[in-house]
């Protein structure tokens, strides 16, 4: 790999060097875990079902991952490992999730969670050590949230009380914490001062065998509706000691910690779980092509193929938002913290309705456990688990509402775009800029980018016009959004906010997804992709933005469903993803 400098120098040979790694792992991953329907295959689908049928996460699909070294992929590449950017671990962990949320989670993401913390403010010594444990096949776990407070993680009770000759004690309990009963390392966030406010919390990195185990303790494993294989429990400690050099960053600084690192991973593992919308839409239409129904196959009933697109749109848009988000880490750092937030709420969201109209496709089929349809069930149950994590819904809305106003005054109509490079999947970057990210910034280029594209945006066929109407559409949206969120009261400026400002919210993420479909189809015109390029996606996927917004729209010329309904099509036979990189799958 090119040094960072080298690489500005010669940005052809960055792009090429990044790229081919970038799809030679993730074909790596996915190829790795073989083909999903062959029934001796111990990472296949009958196997991944049993271990959810008896509650434990695959133990021949963490083989594989531990041959595949994949937590390398969370280590920077300075100390050791390959994570440099953040769109290429999304496309690598794509992979896992593609195949089992429980594995997606339970081996991987959790423990770069935890670590993103240490690589935004650990010392020296504590990145080091912890690249070393992760490079030799530990895992490490994270813990935020305690079950009396929820999200509200400002107001936990969890002690690390100050201790006689340095160091800390270690007080009360963590609860649902992923891992926490076989994680090596444990980020801990805890409260390191009576006093109110955001400095009176910190984060501990801990190694579990240095812990007292007279006064430290895993508690009982939880029983869980989704990802029944993952290890959700909690931690007791009574007055446990440890060093000063486990704190992370400086006393106080738990909060603003957290927050940050929050953007890196609200960013980037709903990207991740597109995976797992692909393999359930992959399965809808392998059931949509076979299965005959009124003597015609599923797939020629006019509603089920109109599903099938919708959902293969669903998963562009996803992506495209996904993507605008983890390359705004490295691109636009100071303004992550909204985007972040958006992506963490909307991906989930729209996955999920995706699901749920996906299973009427699939109709009785949708309820059965095992055989060839499965595996659906299980990613159903499972997927929902990711609008929670270390942030819900609402809390991802409550960072997005104090933005608001501010972003209304001095961003909306006034700033400057996003690059382009915020949109195109395969270009260059540099490694994660960890320090550079900010609370927030009072700055939208991805909204900047939704204005300028309307005056650019090409109106000579009648896709190309319908198109530009429902991008005119969008930004008329945005300033009457502007005019709502100057006149946003105080209170609803705050989490304590009416449900009106929540709405609002939600109608910003959607106008952030329409800007990111806008700017990847942009950036993808003249492209290799012909699909991407072609503008019958964007239209729909903007039609389908915009009829979530509540407006009434003209009709889709007819040419839009059919190129989109193709592409579903070739994808399923040639086993290429339903995403927006079109890769090579095993089935």
């Amino acid at each position: 790999m090119l040094s960072e400098a080298t690489a500005a120098d010669r940005p052809g040979t960055a792009l090429l060097d990044q790229e081919a790694d970038a799809s030679a792992r993730a074909a790596e991953i996915e190829f790795g875990f073989g083909d999903p329907y062959d029934p001796d295959n111990p990472v296949g689908n009958a196997r991944l079902l049993e271990a959810d049928e008896a509650a434990e996460i695959s133990a021949a699909g963490e083989r594989v991952l531990d041959e595949l070294k994949l937590n390398a992929d969370f280590v920077p590449r300075e100390f050791g490992g390959r994570l440099d950017r953040l769109d290429t671990l999304v496309r690598v962990m794509r992979q896992v999730f593609r195949r089992d949320v429980t594995l997606g989670l339970g081996y991987g993401a959790t423990s770069f969670m935890a670590a993103v913390n240490v690589w935004t403010a650990g010392s020296e010594q504590q990145k080091r050590e912890l690249a070393e444990l992760l490079l030799a096949g530990g895992k490490a776990s994270v813990a935020y949230h305690e079950l009396a407070h929820g999200n509200d993680f400002v107001r936990n009770e969890f002690e690390a009380k100050p201790a006689d000759g340095g160091g800390f004690l270690l007080d009360g309990g963590k609860q649902v914490i992923n891992n926490a009963d076989r994680a090596e390392a444990l980020a801990l966030f805890s409260r390191t001062s009576a006093a109110p406010g955001s400095r009176s919390h910190s984060v501990l990195l801990l190694r579990r065998d240095q812990l007292d185990p007279q006064r430290f303790k895993t508690l009982p494993r939880y029983t869980a509706v989704g990802v029944r294989g993952c290890h959700l429990s909690g931690l007791e400690f009574d007055d446990c000691p440890v060093p000063g050099s486990a704190l992370v960053g400086e006393l106080g600084q738990g909060v603003e910690l957290a927050l940050r690192s929050f953007q890196i991973t609200r960013s980037a593992v709903p990207g991740m779980a597109i995976g797992t919308g692909d393999a359930s839409l992959r399965t809808a239409v392998r059931f949509a092509v076979g299965r005959q129904l009124y003597r015609r196959s599923v797939m020629e009933i006019p509603h089920a193929k109109a599903t099938l697109s919708a959902a293969f749109l669903d998963l562009l848009i996803c992506d495209s938002m996904s993507l605008a988000g983890t390359r705004a880490v490295h691109l636009l750092p100071e303004e992550t913290s909204v985007y972040a937030s958006a992506v963490k709420y909307l991906v989930p969201k729209i996955l999920s309705e995706a699901m749920y109209e996906l299973s009427i496709v699939l109709g009785a089929r949708f309820y059965v456990r095992d055989g060839e349809f499965g595996i659906f069930q299980k990613h159903v149950r499972d997927l929902p688990v990711l609008s929670l994590g270390h942030a819900g819904s609402a809390a991802c809305q409550a960072t997005i509402i104090p933005q608001l106003s501010r972003l209304a005054k001095r961003a909306w109509f006034a700033g400057e775009p996003a690059p382009a490079e915020l949109f195109q999947p395969r270009a260059a970057l540099g490694p994660v800029p960890f320090d550079r990210l900010t609370l927030a910034s009072g700055r939208d280029g991805l909204s900047a980018s939704l204005i300028a594209a309307v005056d650019e945006l090409p109106s000579g066929s009648p896709v190309e016009r319908a198109l530009h109407g429902f991008a005119l559409r969008m930004m008329d949206e945005l300033r009457q959004m502007q005019e709502e969120a100057l006149d946003l009261s105080p209170q609803d400026r705050t989490a304590l906010a009416s449900p009106a400002s929540f709405a609002l919210a939600d109608r910003y993420t959607v106008l952030l997804a329409a800007a990111s479909v806008l700017g990847v189809w942009r950036e993808a015109r003249g492209g290799a992709d012909e699909f991407l390029a072609d503008p019958s996606w964007a239209a729909t996927a903007l039609y389908r933005l915009a009829r979530r917004l509540g407006q009434k729209l003209p009709d889709l010329p007819d040419s839009c469903a059919e190129r989109v309904h193709e592409e579903v099509l070739r994808r399923f036979r040639e086993h290429r993803s339903y995403d927006l990189y079109d890769s090579p799958l095993c089935a």
